[in-house]
């Protein structure tokens, strides 16, 4: 029996997307009519919401449904979509099982309640419906990503929310830097695409399948040719490019912080629930190819840790508040490939579930703070705020908390259970766990430095023209929700010296089963080891919260006086290490000369110039025939003449 009513999982969202679309296009017809009306936006906006509601309760319906006894996916009927051989078909299916499965819940679940933020911030913007249109259908392409049961449905998503967010980083593209940003991020995400095709190609070469099922039942088993197995951690080490691009990895993050350029909405959607998660479960969904191949999971460590650090380092000196969010993003994903890397697969997606509550809960408390300052984004002219946003002000700070690992909440968790898992595997693993641990202590310092700056200390706005308010309900109500969630998500898996523990690592073992087997099955700490981490993780993140506070309270006086005793490392810490400047430098710059190199010198002069120099050549050629045409009986004569003459020397010469 087929569960086709998965069909209508991302189906909902891509509805909704066609119905916003089409009250736009409306909506711009009465304009003509009737300039500054809103048309049929509201209508649209709330179309939008109720199928992402919809689309959140059949995820729900999927979700009672794996806890049925002897249940581990629901699956629905295959579409035959490529016919390549006898042997190789591509069919289409949607699958819900227990990765799938949990990966829905969040993106629906917290998707509804950006949804829900955006009607409120986005009211009166003339874009408003097309805004929904686009958000629908971004989310449409994450879910047709997650619930594929091949690698290349998988891939459609893949670049449907490529495309989504290009539109969506761009879509106030009339101010000129989002254009740009929309441009590098659609770039950049090639790249690692480019890195997946390839991949996914050398894939299905040796296994001869593109259905996920049969690819991991066969590495699994061994049913390739044991000769090409180098060839298996090549597939693996391409397919995890493609995943450092959407879930910007060094060495292709540089397009994430860039992405601050969209409404807040779309940055809360990116950077906590969609599309940078998408590599993440890429890996997990391909858990026994990657246990396969060892030198591959070092590398993804290696990258993870190095990542981390970078982007957290960087989120230090950042005075933009998303700024601050967005470096902080890059960093946790860095903490999820850390966890990948040390087949820590039920753990990352335990980061990636807590992540996308306080994460989306950080984001939109920063819009709701933009919103009330008038669209100012600068730390160092805010202060003072937790008397005019009291609502927000305890929205922020429970997601900082999370954040920054304060004992008993989620990201303290999530974060703490990586940090133990990387520990170990010892040898040179340690190396990357002390990264890890270093990074803790920048992520609380920096989290509660916003916290500091954002709502302690002076007033430093221009009280005459910037009047700080809340933000309406309809965007702190879901704030709550999001709060509550990142306050309490962290007993999805306790660890295993308290009660009820792991319970997502239960839940997920009927996918991740065959990678932890052919590591050499799971391995456990002592409990003594246990507490002692958990008691150094604790020790770490309060530490450094209070560090960061209590430095930024009283106004940007310590800024200022780390500027002016280390100018240089304020400023490497401010431009992300110099790493995009460096490939403006040596990378975009030259490839940008040549691009004009050749649009003016090859194209304009040399090919141009050809085409137009055969232009006049045969205008003037014309222009001289026609004089000869004069209408003159003797010239036409000669003319005559001439061409017999012609004639009879080639008769004589070819007779001969």
């Amino acid at each position: 029996m087929h569960d086709n009513w998965l069909w209508l999982i991302p189906g909902l969202p891509l509805l909704g997307s066609l119905l916003c679309a089409v009250m736009y296009a409306v909506t711009l017809r009465q304009r003509k009519d009737s300039p500054g009306t809103e048309g049929l936006g509201p209508v649209a906006g709330w179309t939008a919401v109720a199928m992402m509601a919809f689309a959140f309760v059949l995820g729900l319906k999927g979700f009672f449904g794996l806890r049925v006894e002897g249940v581990t996916e629901l699956s629905s009927a295959a579409w035959d979509w490529i016919h390549v051989s006898d042997s190789l078909n591509v069919d289409v299916a949607m699958v819900l099982d227990r990765l799938s499965g949990a990966m829905t819940l969040v993106v629906t679940g917290v998707g509804l309640l950006i949804h829900i933020y955006a009607v409120g911030y986005m009211k009166g913007d003339p874009g408003f419906a097309k805004f929904f249109a686009y958000l629908n259908l971004f989310v449409a392409m994450m879910l047709v990503l997650i619930l594929s049961s091949s690698i290349v449905g998988t891939f459609v998503g893949w670049e449907g929310v490529g495309l989504c967010s290009y539109l969506l980083i761009g879509f106030w593209y009339r101010k000129g830097w989002p254009a740009e940003a929309a441009q590098k991020a659609f770039v950049v995400n090639r790249i690692g695409d480019a890195a997946f095709l390839l991949g996914m190609f050398l894939l299905v070469q040796l296994v001869g399948s593109f259905d996920y099922a049969q690819i991991n039942s066969d590495i699994a088993l061994q049913n390739f040719d044991a000769s090409k197995a180098w060839q298996l951690g090549l597939a693996a080490l391409l397919l995890f490019g493609g995943a450092c691009g959407k879930s910007a990895q060094i060495p292709l993050f540089v397009w994430l912080p860039d992405a601050m350029a969209g409404p807040t909405p779309v940055s809360a959607l990116i950077h906590a629930a969609t599309m940078v998660t998408s590599g993440i479960y890429l890996v997990i969904r391909l858990n026994p190819l990657y246990a396969s191949a060892p030198a591959v999971m070092m590398t993804i460590a290696i990258v993870g840790a190095l990542t981390a650090f970078v982007a957290g380092s960087s989120a230090l000196r950042q005075r933009d508040l998303k700024g601050v969010l967005a470096y902080s993003t890059v960093s946790q994903l860095g903490y999820m490939f850390l966890a990948l890397g040390v087949g820590a697969w039920s753990t990352a997606l335990f980061h990636v579930i807590t992540h996308a509550f306080f994460k989306a809960l950080l984001f939109l408390a920063a819009g709701s703070v933009i919103h009330g300052m008038h669209d100012e984004k600068d730390m160092h002219k805010m202060g003072g705020l937790r008397k005019h946003m009291p609502k927000t002000f305890l929205a922020f700070t429970a997601g900082a908390a999370a954040l920054s690992g304060l004992p008993l909440l989620s990201g303290f968790f999530s974060k703490d259970e990586i940090l133990a898992m990387t520990f170990q595997h010892g040898g040179v693993y340690l190396l990357l766990w002390g990264i890890g641990i270093a990074t803790a202590a920048m992520t609380a310092y920096y989290s509660w430095r916003m916290v500091a700056l954002t709502f302690f200390g002076e007033e430093r706005f221009d009280a005459a023209h910037v009047h700080p308010h809340e933000s309406p309900r309809l965007m702190t109500m879901p704030l709550y929700a999001l709060a509550v969630l990142a306050i309490g998500a962290g007993v999805l898996n306790l660890p295993p010296v308290l009660p009820a523990d792991g319970y997502l690592t239960h839940w997920l073992e009927p996918v991740t089963r065959e990678g932890t087997r052919i590591l050499g099955g799971a391995h456990h700490m002592s409990h003594t080891t246990e507490w002692l981490l958990l008691g150094l993780g604790s020790v770490i993140a309060l530490a450094g919260a209070h560090f960061g506070f209590h430095h930024h309270k009283r106004g940007i006086g310590a800024d200022q006086a780390f500027e002016a005793k280390r100018p240089q490392l304020a400023a490497a810490l401010g431009d992300a290490w110099g790493i995009d400047r460096t490939y403006k430098l040596w990378i975009v710059g030259p490839i940008m000369l040549g691009a004009r190199m050749i649009a003016v010198v090859i194209d304009q002069v040399i090919i141009d110039g050809a085409v137009n120099g055969l232009g006049r050549l045969a205008q003037s050629t014309g222009h001289r025939v026609r004089k000869t045409a004069d209408g003159s009986l003797s010239t036409y004569g000669l003319w005559m003449g001439g061409a017999a003459c012609t004639l009879v020397v080639l008769w004589m010469w070819m007779g001969n």
